[in-house]
């Protein structure tokens, strides 16, 4: 399922003392299967972007087109459509309100109409997605979990509708160290074994590096750059001026050439720099027996 962006703009409070310009004429296209971070300031317009992917915001200027079909046009079933596009917001635990976590996850697919059956099975699959066991969870208050637990339910009840595509605004926000490991875990695990198409807003740089296969940056409303990660990560004046750093191994990259290392230029992960200098030593015999 391909999403394209066509000159999008939007503006909040059109035509009031209080109007202001979100997104400018904003192209994208995000393949089926990618792996996408969205990155920039706070400001810059990735939360209002995101909601127009699955037709919460319409835009003011442009189309957005899922398969090849504006989803604003008249006609369109929006419903259907925010059932394949999956949209999990900032703190999403904070939409939990059922009494059991089972409830919880099966209010989408209930939604949908779909037979009792079905919905059972869904949450299983949603739950099992999340790491969560059914049998020691389902029947437990969403509330009387740790924080990331109730997030992972809050994800899971997106996923039980079974979207194509999983949008994600910060999904490790306010997280310890565990729970934003676990909940990136999970996101990799969905796009690489269930093909979901990912699109997950950022502002950690050593997260986008790890996982992403491209990187959008975005300034202003705008879209300042787009590529590879490999490619944005040397546009080092760029990030900065987007309010962005740069993953840790690329800081590490500079040091090390600042005394006198020859390393590649497009160096910009942890794994990929202990590879790189793992051959180095060997190559220069100071690692005997490696």
């Amino acid at each position: 399922m391909s999403i394209e962006l066509k000159h999008v703009s939007y503006v909040y409070s059109a035509g009031s003392a209080f109007e202001r310009r979100a997104l400018n004429d904003i192209c994208l296209t995000i393949e089926d299967g990618e792996y996408v971070a969205l990155c920039g300031h706070t400001g810059c317009g990735k939360s209002t972007l995101v909601q127009h992917l699955n037709g919460l915001l319409q835009p003011t200027e442009g189309q957005v087109l899922v398969d090849g079909k504006d989803i604003n046009a008249e006609g369109v079933d929006r419903k259907r459509l925010r059932q394949k596009v999956g949209l999990v917001f900032q703190y999403p635990e904070y939409q939990l309100f059922e009494e059991t976590v089972e409830k919880d996850i099966a209010f989408g697919p209930r939604n949908m109409g779909l037979p009792e059956k079905e919905i059972h099975e869904r949450v299983r699959r949603a739950m099992d997605h999340v790491h969560m066991s059914y049998e020691k969870y389902a029947q437990s208050s969403p509330f009387d979990l740790s924080g990331g637990q109730m997030r992972r339910v809050a994800i899971a009840g997106v996923l039980a509708m079974e979207p194509s595509v999983l949008v994600l605004d910060e999904p490790t926000a306010g997280l310890d160290p565990r729970g934003r490991d676990r909940i990136l875990r999970i996101i990799q695990e969905l796009h690489e074994e269930k093909n979901v198409t990912i699109i997950m807003v950022s502002h950690s740089m050593d997260d986008v590096a790890r996982l992403a296969s491209r990187m959008i940056v975005m300034m202003d409303g705008t879209i300042a750059a787009s590529g590879p990660c490999r490619e944005v990560f040397q546009k080092r004046d760029l990030l900065e001026q987007a309010g962005l750093g740069v993953p840790a191994a690329v800081k590490l990259c500079l040091k090390l050439r600042e005394q006198g290392l020859q390393l590649p230029e497009d160096l910009y992960t942890a794994e990929e720099l202990h590879d790189h200098l793992l051959k180095l030593f060997k190559e220069k015999g100071g690692l005997k027996g490696c």
